[in-house]
């Protein structure tokens, strides 16, 4: 296996010591905009000769399909926000190689009731190629990070081990980190931050299909394990919802966010500015979109990790009835503590727990454990041979009922 990964920030640059402890794979090129990024990703290796640092621009199909036959690339993970999508995705299809990523094609709200009925939603554009990537007998794994990625995988494995029947699938995300010496420091990128949270939210029910809320609507408390305790969740944007009704029965899925008043407040205060929108507007001869600036003002949040404190937890809660048809409620999560990323890996909790999932389907992949061709999310399959091989790599995840 040669993989192309494109991206040298946060969660590319910790895909590096995560890959480097496997020998599933002949070639690991980590390509960015920044070609220093990118070499600074591969210094983390140690010298490790299966490592190559490479220039490119993803927002050029050519750039990918290129550096892909330059290196005679097999397999292709995105590692940037959501913007560059389809251009990585149409360039890996070039290429003839397959395609992994963490987040999916942009959606656009409906133009007249926004919080009321979908217009494109996410991944729509990927899905409607699907037939294509059948068709040439490629596969373009979508949504597998942590979330997407293990708590749709926690879906299946719901479905076939757990539950007869499902009533909800809800992923629960929260966290009790805190990051010395700034008000506002997002863990994750603020540009993806922005998008999820400030589009209208997205809920499947089974007999309504999908349909829009108002962003952060329906507040709940949740209470998140190993010591994170009780955090107020709101509805957000997110792949899961899209994701989990193709392949696994519910009568309705949902995903909700720990935000924190604080955090909603100041997303709030940027879309009230216009300081979200990604419309370039010229300031003194330059032009520049607001959210760029707001990206550029806050931390790089891969630098966060030796002022963080805490636990981040992702996980998916499921309702229904057993095996044995008794009413059950479980939550499958996975928790990591950032002191112990930093030290183990050297990077933060939030970031590694997004990389290590597309390394796991990378080995999976290349085993033949997981196959098939085109376009398929986490929960299209078997989800045991991914929660066996996590725990392998030492990071087990965790069941709680009721």
């Amino acid at each position: 296996m040669r993989i192309l990964v494109i991206g040298a920030g946060g969660v590319g640059s910790a895909v590096v010591p995560l890959a480097v402890r496997r020998s599933f794979f002949e070639r690991l090129v980590i390509a960015d905009y920044d070609a220093d990024r990118a070499a600074r990703a591969i210094d983390r290796s140690g010298g490790d000769d299966r490592l190559v640092a490479a220039r490119v621009d993803a927002s050029r199909p050519a750039e990918v399909t290129a550096l892909c036959r330059e290196h005679g690339i097999t397999h292709v993970l995105n590692a940037v926000d959501p913007r560059f999508v389809m251009p990585i995705f149409e360039g890996a299809f070039a290429a003839g190689v397959d395609y992994l990523d963490m987040a999916m094609s942009l959606s656009r709200p409906d133009p007249i009731a926004p919080h009321e009925r979908t217009g494109v939603k996410l991944g729509d554009e990927q899905f409607a190629r699907a037939n294509a990537w059948a068709a040439a007998g490629r596969l373009a794994l979508v949504g597998i990070g942590v979330e997407p990625g293990l708590s749709d995988v926690f879906a299946r494995y719901a479905q076939d081990h757990l539950f007869s029947e499902i009533d909800e699938i809800g992923i629960r995300d929260g966290a009790n980190l805190v990051v010395d010496g700034y008000d506002f420091a997002p863990s994750f990128s603020i540009w993806t931050t922005i998008e999820e949270c400030l589009n209208p939210p997205v809920v499947w029910e089974a007999d309504r299909g999908w349909y829009t809320t108002a962003p952060f609507s329906e507040p709940e408390v949740f209470d998140f394990p190993e010591g994170i305790g009780p955090v107020e969740c709101v509805n957000v944007e997110h792949e899961e919802v899209l994701l989990v009704p193709r392949w696994v029965k519910a009568l309705r899925v949902t995903f909700k966010y720990g935000l924190g008043d604080e955090f909603i407040g100041v997303l709030k205060t940027l879309h009230k500015l216009g300081l979200d929108s990604t419309a370039k507007v010229r300031v003194g001869g330059v032009e520049v979109s607001p959210r760029e600036v707001v990206a550029a003002c806050l931390p790089d949040p891969a630098a966060l990790g030796d002022r963080m404190h805490g636990k981040t937890c992702a996980g998916t809660w499921v309702t229904g009835r057993g095996k044995d048809g008794q009413s059950r409620e479980v939550y499958l999560y996975h928790v990591v503590d950032n002191a112990w990323s930093m030290r183990e890996y050297g990077s933060q909790a939030v970031v590694w727990q997004t990389a290590i999932n597309p390394v796991v389907a990378l080995e999976l992949l290349s085993t033949g454990a997981w196959s098939g061709t085109g376009v398929l999310g986490p929960e299209a399959f078997d989800a045991m041979p991914f929660l066996d091989l996590l725990t392998a790599y030492g990071s087990p995840w965790g069941i709680r009922e009721g």
